[in-house]
């Protein structure tokens, strides 16, 4: 955001003021992009289709193009040089370990069977999404509620290296073996190779990365410090909510049809994904709290644990059980429902920002765009 992030942005109407157009109205803008997608998927004949077919390796450029678009300049402000006190912070790590991989898996296959008793194939979609934590998305968000970022991108780099190891691991767990022990009927079996894990890991973190890691290092031998944060950083700053909003236009756009067509279908899968927001975020917010941390990794530790990894849920739903599946459908629901209510706890996360008390020494991160 153009403002310094001195201060919550509710405290004060000179920095609501400061902000930019594009700063002051993002949930506006959001929501405009949620209607364009859709209103593109329905006016235009076969759009979705033809965005389908855009894709290398079940990887949809489209979205693969945005998510580079919208990662890569929040990647470049990280000081890398400081990822060591993120890494010795033992609380911060263990916590972010513990909730992505044990209770965010365990709590969406209860709210499944919960609200989803009758419906396998939808049931186990969002099983999958639980599956998929997240590692792209939750950098914007992170940003945008005035997180860490250092700690944001050793969280996620943490998760991607979990998602390759633990994916068909737990995916075999919750769908197969469990159900089979709590005599809830046969299970499913995905069928996904470590390789396209790693790959969509490669895609959606290691390039943005690698591209914002470079980005730093050459900008500050070859500008210095000060004017690379100065002068350089503001001017790529805006790429990274442009970046949002195209990747939003197109999810709705490929699946504009799909929703309007079976809408008591996407609200009975909306409701345990709702639930499961509110759960992950606002229990790992009181976490965070209860643990000491400082609202900056408070709220990281939240976005992390309440985020997932769309691309890859959805990816694994089709090349497992086709793309009309309700399977699919589940995967597509999933970041249609996360983009709103997570910008939703964006605005909630900085109105509980005053309640914390930073960590001394601490650098407020730099502006978002």
């Amino acid at each position: 955001m153009t403002a310094a992030r001195t201060a919550p942005a509710a405290e004060s109407p000179s920095v609501v003021a400061k902000l930019s157009t594009l700063d002051r109205y993002l949930a506006v803008w959001i929501l405009a992009a949620m209607a364009v997608g859709l209103g593109l998927g329905r006016l235009i004949p076969g759009l979705n289709d033809t965005l389908a077919k855009v894709e290398i390796g079940g990887i949809s450029l489209p979205i693969a193009l945005g998510l580079l678009i919208m990662m890569y300049p929040v990647l470049a402000k990280v000081r890398y040089d400081k990822l060591d006190a993120v890494t010795g912070d033992r609380k911060l790590m263990v916590s972010s370990l513990v909730i992505n991989w044990i209770v965010g898996p365990a709590v969406m296959f209860a709210l499944a069977w919960i609200f989803l008793p009758d419906l396998p194939e939808y049931r186990t979609g969002l099983i999958i999404v639980g599956l998929a934590r997240c590692i792209a998305m939750v950098i914007i968000w992170n940003d945008l509620a005035c997180g860490d970022r250092e700690a944001a991108a050793v969280l996620v780099a943490l998760n991607s290296v979990f998602q390759v190891l633990a994916f068909g691991l737990l995916g075999w767990f919750y769908l197969d073996l469990l159900p089979g022990w709590l005599g809830l009927g046969d299970g499913q079996h995905l069928s996904i190779s470590m390789w396209k894990i790693a790959l969509n890991v490669v895609i959606f973190l290691g390039v943005p990365l690698v591209g914002g890691f470079l980005t730093r290092r050459i900008g500050e031998r070859k500008m210095g410090r000060a004017s690379y944060e100065q002068q350089f950083l503001p001017k790529i700053g805006p790429w990274a909510l442009y970046g949002l909003l195209f990747t939003i236009v197109i999810l709705f756009a490929l699946q504009g049809k799909t929703i309007t067509h079976q809408p008591g279908d996407v609200a009975r899968i909306a409701l345990p994904l709702l639930a499961y927001f509110a759960i992950m975020w606002f229990g790992t917010f009181a976490l965070g709290k209860t643990l000491g941390l400082g609202y900056d990794r408070t709220a990281t530790l939240a976005f992390t644990a309440a985020g997932n990894n769309f691309e890859l849920a959805i990816a694994v739903a089709i090349a497992t059980f086709g793309v009309t599946s309700g399977q699919a459908l589940s995967g597509v629901v999933g970041p249609l429902i996360e983009v709103p209510v997570l910008v939703a706890l964006v605005y909630v996360s900085l109105a509980w920002r005053r309640r914390f008390t930073s960590r001394p020494g601490h650098r407020q991160p730099a502006p978002l765009s």
